[in-house]
């Protein structure tokens, strides 16, 4: 037994400081405590896989058992070509002479992917060093990376992959959804940067304790139009998406679930639906966090936490229809875009 000292620590004695990291020193324990083992100096026992959830999701249910959670590791080639797939139209081929059929017979949309701040994140279950907490204020999952060691547990346990490890800093980091600006009553940056004011943000309630006047419990829990990406992935992710509505349904209900197909019905229905144009309305309107909303005839109105009103837009942009041949100017119009 002391000559499997000597090794330890003689490995350790070895080791610059500044790669004296558990990455390191790891193999030199995995193979103290396996002479110790077998010399019958120690017991090694492993700790009982936990499920977090509570409620036993597919992540969590079905790991084996050396893994905490189910989940896999993505290649290093992953990383480098993240966009391999995303580019390229989907469907059938396009023969000569064909029509146009809806859904789209060659069809393609971007999604945006951040990290979803899940109920039951898998990052948190996977995190042997417990460095992944959720904030009981707002629900942001964060890293603590003065404990994270870069296990890469967190990536491997993502079903999301929205955990990335730095090789720079050696741990691990994801979306913070900006909470320092949420703090301050202000949507996140990706939210203020969307150019096509397609995102909102907010806090969403569970569905017994839904208000209507809540935007983001209009989307998701009265009017269902709002889905989440892969619900059967079991960690109950907090970003929703209104379905595309050229997409074939069989995709949409892979990608989101059930009631996929009555959100795109919903959704093709919003000329004659103003309460839901209303919160659409506002998606981009404000840096501000939106609370609470109402429609007042053809304007939407957006309240914060105080109540106090934030934004008003209307629901229609006024639309000028001017004559090509202007008489009083002598002069044609052209449309030149």
């Amino acid at each position: 037994m002391l000559e499997t000292f000597k090794l330890y620590f003689n490995h350790l004695k070895n080791l610059d400081v500044h790669d004296a990291t558990e990455h390191t020193l790891r193999p030199a324990l995995d193979h103290l405590l396996n002479a110790l083992a077998k010399e019958k100096k120690i017991k090694v026992i492993h700790e009982p896989k936990r499920d977090l959830t509570g409620k036993g999701a597919p992540d969590f249910k079905f790991k084996t058992n050396d893994e905490r959670i189910l989940g896999y590791l993505p290649e290093e080639s992953d990383w480098a070509h993240v966009n391999v797939g995303e580019d390229d139209s989907a469907g059938v081929g396009i023969d000569r002479g064909v029509f146009l059929e809806i859904p789209h017979m060659q069809w393609m949309f971007y999604l945006a992917r951040i990290c979803n701040h899940c109920t039951y994140p898998g990052c948190v279950a996977a995190c042997p060093r417990q460095s992944i907490y959720k904030r009981p204020e707002d629900g942001v999952v964060l890293i603590d990376q003065i404990r994270c060691r870069g296990y890469r547990e967190c990536v491997k346990g993502c079903p999301y992959k929205k955990t990335f490890y730095n090789p720079v800093s050696r741990v691990s980091e994801k979306c913070i959804a900006c909470y320092p600006r949420i703090e301050k009553g202000l949507i996140s940056t990706c939210m203020a940067a969307c150019i096509g004011k397609i995102r909102l943000q907010g806090f969403v309630s569970t569905p017994k304790e839904a208000r209507e006047d809540n935007p983001i419990d209009y989307l998701v829990h009265v009017r269902k139009i709002a889905k989440p990406l892969y619900p059967q992935f079991g960690t109950e992710p907090n970003v929703y998406y209104i379905p595309p509505v050229h997409v074939p349904p069989a995709f949409l209900a892979q990608m989101f679930g059930h009631g996929a197909d009555e959100a795109v019905t919903t959704y093709r229905e919003i000329a004659g639906d103003k309460d839901l144009l209303a919160v659409l309305t506002l998606f981009g309107a404000s840096p501000l966090l939106i609370h609470r909303f109402q429609r007042e005839g053809d304007l939407a109105l957006g309240f914060d936490e105080k109540g106090t009103e934030v934004v008003r837009v209307p629901l229609y942009e006024p639309a000028i229809i001017r004559p090509f041949h202007d008489a009083a100017r002598g002069s044609y119009r052209h449309n030149t875009t």
